[in-house]
Parts: structure tokens; sequence; C-alpha cells
């Protein structure tokens, strides 16, 4: 049965609604929402709109600690023989390396302390994407700024806790005892070019292949069985220092990779912890490379 349209001018009666009464207001037809009319809005312009473009607006990632936004610690789905798979080929690769190079040049001794340590970050990589969701997942390898500022204020900022403990260090065994690196380039002079290479060994290829085993692999690695991160940082900086093979220096190696730990800690990712290495290692690159060239006397 129709319906009996108003009075003339009533907005009931069709002859009397302007061009696009229904559409303008409601969309194209008023009778698409049903019995019960358009919907109804709050306010003049309605709630404020989500992702999808209604409801309310979704709330953004929790923050971490000083407002950071750390990336969780992914669950790997391999676990620490990964780790000893990579140790076998870091240490494989350095008794090939001192058997085939020759060790009494600079450049010898650059290869053979960089080779390894590339070969066991590769070894990483390769390992997440063969085993793994690859390395941006599994080893927390994401660029990100924050990341970067985090890093450079962690790694200044350690400096006035291990500058002192190196000095301590040194007061405690003597200047006799070096680093395995200093000892290895001791009584080798070098060319510009040859140092300027080791001085980028020390302070980039290093921290960032150190990072991927240590703070990356094996990080997540012991977190696939402990939860408590604190625990996890106190393992791997534990590892990270007695995997040195400094056996004396280990507990100043240890003091130097806390504030790399805290930088991962802070952000769930290794690009932090990545800067605050190459600062830390920054100083003693500098100094390696001055005395390979003569400018400093060796130590």
């Amino acid at each position: 049965m129709s319906s009996t349209p108003g009075p003339a001018g009533h907005p009931s009666d069709p002859a009397s609604r302007p061009a696009g009464y229904g559409a303008s207001q409601y969309g194209p037809a008023a009778s698409q929402y049903g019995p019960a009319g358009p919907p109804s809005v709050t306010g003049p312009a309605g709630p404020p709109p989500g992702p999808g473009g209604s409801g309310p607006p979704q709330p953004g990632p929790p923050l971490g600690p000083f407002g950071l936004s750390p990336s969780p610690t992914p669950r790997v789905r391999w676990g620490l023989w990964a780790f000893l798979v990579v140790e076998i080929v870091f240490l494989g690769a350095s008794v090939a390396m001192a058997w085939i190079i020759d060790v009494d040049s600079a450049g010898g001794v650059l290869l053979a302390i960089a080779v390894p340590t590339m070969l066991a970050a590769l070894t990483c990589v390769l390992w997440t994407l063969w085993r793994g969701d690859g390395p941006v997942a599994d080893l927390g390898l994401r660029w990100r700024w924050e990341g970067v500022g985090v890093g450079l204020l962690i790694g200044i900022a350690g400096l006035f806790v291990t500058v002192p403990a190196a000095l301590l260090y040194l007061y405690l065994v003597g200047p006799d005892v070096g680093t395995s690196v200093g000892v290895a380039f001791e009584g080798i002079t070098a060319t510009w070019p040859i140092a300027l290479g080791v001085m980028f060994a020390v302070v980039v290829i290093a921290p960032v292949c150190e990072e991927i085993v240590y703070r990356g692999l094996l990080w997540n690695a012991v977190a696939k069985w402990i939860s408590n991160r604190w625990v996890v940082f106190v393992i791997t900086t534990l590892v990270f220092a007695i995997a040195h093979l400094e056996f004396l220096r280990a507990p100043l190696l240890f003091v130097v990779a806390l504030p790399l730990g805290v930088a991962r800690i802070l952000t769930g990712r290794i690009t932090a912890s990545i800067v605050a290495h190459a600062v830390n290692n920054f100083l003693p690159g500098l100094a390696l490379a001055l005395m390979l060239v003569g400018a400093l006397p060796a130590v």
C-alpha cells in the first residue's frame, strides 16, 4: 500500500523536494539506512575517525623507557646450536687465515682478523634466511634514526665507565698486557691507506659483525628459553667477554660490553648497539692507525 503524500510544500511531497534531497544529506538514498533512518552522529562532525575511517582512533604502539619504541624480541625458530655453528665457522676461518696469510705485514694481519669476523656475521644472516624469518626479524637488524641517536648517547656515556675501567685494568695488570689486535700488529708499520683500512675494520666492521653475532643471533637464541631480558643481557655479555679468548682481559671486556647491551635492551634492535660499539672502538682504532704510520709510539 502506498503512503499518502503530505500537503504541498511539505518535505514528504516529492514534488517539493529539491534536487538531490536524499543524496546530499544521507548518501545516495535515505532509505538505505532502513526504517531507523541515517546513522546518528555526535556533535557537528561526528566521532573522530580511526584508521579505517570510522570509530575512535586506535592507540599507537606502547612506549618503552624514556619514550622509546622498542621492537619486540622475536620468537625465533632456531636455538643455541645456531650460535655454536657460527663459532665453529669463526674459529675454523681464523685457523685457516693464519695458515695461508702472511701475518708479518699489516695487510695480512688485517685480512686474518677481518675475514673470520665477517664470515661469522654472514653465517648468522644466511642461517636466518635458511631456518628463520630473515635478519631483520630474527636479528633485530632494523635501521631507525632513533636507534642511531640512542647508540650515540649510550656510546658516549659509556666512555665514562669504560675508560676508567681500562685505566684501572692497566694499573692492575701492567702495560705489558695488550689487546690481541694490538699484539698482532706489534712491530709492524704501514702506509696510510692500510692504516685507515685497519681503523675501518676496528670501528665499523668489528662492531657490525660482533653485534650481529652476540646481540643479534645469540641474544635471541637465549631469549627463546629465558624471558627475563636482564638475564639475557648478563648471559650474552658474559659470553661476549669470554669468546674473545683473552681471558685476562675478560673482566674488562665484560664492562666494555655493558653499554652495548643496554642499547640493545632500550631499543630492541642492534642498530643502537652497533653505533654504541663503534663509538667505543673509535679511539682505540684511531690510536692503532696512528701507531701503524709512526705518528704515535707503540704501547
